[in-house]
């Protein structure tokens, strides 16, 4: 089944992709001008991606919908319907967020979801307004109870698609969430170094510790370390740039304090990890994890 499903969703890629990269751009222009709403909305405050909170809220509600149909209590099915579109608006505007730093097969699924949701939305909509006008203890006409089913089942195909975004494609998980903490010092390689073994000054040099990639930022006797891989979407550090007591990924403009790592603007709603780094006996440099 799984097969057959990835084949039904690859099959919607001449449309999905050109109509997702048109609304990418306006979505994109929107929230990168209001980086304080786009961080509150991806959940840089939670340190967790709030719209995977939030979508929790409108599926239950909306089953509650026919679950009331069911026992004969209209009332509380409009009530439950109600309620789940506003909770459906709620969790759409997390996910637009979230849609703006979005690339590749990640933007293409999303897509798909977006769609599937908003035609949900719609059809609720629909079903709402079917159910206005009669009478409080009447129950719900026939038409208002398919068109709910209905609706649901649109709604649980938008979920799936959604659930595929995170776990098939990674979208808004932690890069570094299986990495190891061990605080063992290992030997540094700079990628580049002064005719003194020195590390470059005021900029981001990339170097190797293990099998880890680092970004290095020399502050006068300071040297300041982060991994290179941005927590976000695996963007490379060492190629974006300083700004203040932070640097910013080239990709999405997530940005890291390099004393410790914490994220100080999204997308990114998770730390990058951080190094300390010394000098190593005999010459060159090492490096360990901060604890």
């Amino acid at each position: 089944m799984a097969r057959w499903l990835t084949r039904l969703m690859d099959a919607q890629r001449p449309w999905v992709k050109p109509f997702g990269d048109a609304v990418h751009r306006i979505d994109h222009a929107i929230f990168q001008a209001m980086p304080p709403v786009r961080d509150l909305l991806n959940g840089r405050w939670l340190g967790h991606p709030i719209h995977a909170v939030l979508t929790d809220a409108p599926i239950g509600i909306l089953f509650l919908v026919i679950v009331f149909d069911v026992v004969g209590q209209p009332a509380a099915a409009g009530w439950a319907l109600l309620v789940g579109v506003l909770a459906m608006a709620g969790a759409a505007l997390a996910g637009l967020a979230d849609y703006a730093d979005t690339d590749g097969l990640s933007r293409e699924r999303a897509t798909l979801h977006a769609t599937l949701m908003a035609v949900a939305l719609v059809l609720y909509v629909v079903d709402g307004v079917a159910r206005l006008g009669g009478a409080t203890d009447a129950p719900a006409s026939t038409a208002a109870v398919i068109g709910s089913v209905i609706a649901f089942l649109v709604l649980s195909a938008g979920a799936f698609v959604g659930g595929d975004v995170v776990y098939v494609t990674g979208n808004m998980v932690n890069r570094h969430a299986f990495r190891g903490t061990g605080t063992k010092w290992l030997a540094l390689e700079p990628a580049e170094t002064g005719a003194d073994g020195s590390i470059p000054e005021g900029r981001p040099i990339r170097a190797r510790l293990g099998s880890n990639s680092l970004v290095l930022v020399r502050n006068g006797d300071a040297i300041l370390a982060l991994h290179d891989t941005c927590a976000h979407a695996g963007g490379p550090l060492s190629e974006g740039h300083l700004v203040g007591d932070t640097i910013e990924c080239p990709w999405h403009a997530s940005r890291y304090r390099l004393a410790d790592g914490r994220v100080v603007q999204g997308p990114s709603v998770y730390d990058q990890p951080a190094y300390e780094v010394r000098p190593r006996d005999g010459g060159g440099w090492e490096a360990r994890r901060q604890a």
